[in-house]
Parts: structure tokens; sequence; C-alpha cells
């Protein structure tokens, strides 16, 4: 499973998904780090993520990124 999002403390974020506190994400664990990207702005990483979420965003991400 592929995971996309915003974050502010990327090493907490991780630690959080591979617990139990977040129990969406907690049951595809062990999740790990294969590709982070660091915007200027929270405005260009949640545009960034809401791209890599749509239909050429996806194809993108899987022809490049991963």
């Amino acid at each position: 499973m592929i995971y996309k999002g915003y974050t502010t403390n990327l090493q907490q974020r991780l630690k959080k998904h591979n617990s139990k506190s977040t129990t969406y994400s907690a049951k595809y664990k062990p999740w790990k780090l294969i590709f982070y990207c660091v915007f200027t702005t929270k405005q260009k990483a949640l545009t960034f993520e809401r791209y890599l979420k749509s239909g050429s965003g996806i194809a993108f991400m899987n022809k490049r990124l991963i």
C-alpha cells in the first residue's frame, strides 16, 4: 500500500503509522519511507498531495517516483 500525506514531522508521522495510534494505517504496517518531498509552503505541499491522489498524479507517481 502507498500512503500519500502531509506532515510537519516525518519521523513522528511514520512512527504513528507503525503503531496502533492510527487504526487504519496500522493494519498495513510495517511502513517504510521510499520517497519524500519538501515544499516551501504548506499550500504547495497540500496541492502536490492532492495531485498525487488524482488519476494523472497516480500515473506520474508510478512512472517517476517509485
